[in-house]
């Protein structure tokens, strides 16, 4: 059994992002009473089910793991330190699409 889930928070950020407790159900393979179940803190979300929901409202897993109740929260210093690597990720990232855009220039020279 789950030892907590928060509601109110999937519910806001469904809404943040236009979408309803249906679309969850439906991206993740419950079925209404599943969902409901969700919900009402009945049922327990699994692993597989984490890596969906985290895709689908666009968290990091760990997120949407402290909001089931799955995991152990995590610190302000820890929660500050996997910000600061994510940020880090998305500069790399934008910096080898810009070196990929030059190398793709210079190829045509």
């Amino acid at each position: 059994m789950a030892l907590f889930f928060d509601a109110a928070w999937f519910k806001a950020r469904l809404a943040a992002l236009n979408l309803q407790k249906e679309d969850m159900a439906r991206a993740v393979g419950w079925t209404q009473e599943e969902l409901a179940l969700v919900f009402k803190d009945q049922m327990e979300v699994r692993g597989r089910d984490v890596e969906l929901l985290s895709a689908l409202l666009d968290v990091p897993a760990s997120e949407i793991a402290n909001r089931c109740g799955i995991s152990t929260p995590v610190s302000a210093k820890e929660a500050s330190q996997e910000v600061q690597i994510e940020r880090l990720l998305q500069r790399v990232a934008a910096l080898e699409a810009k070196v990929a855009v030059l190398e793709l220039a210079l190829k045509g020279r």
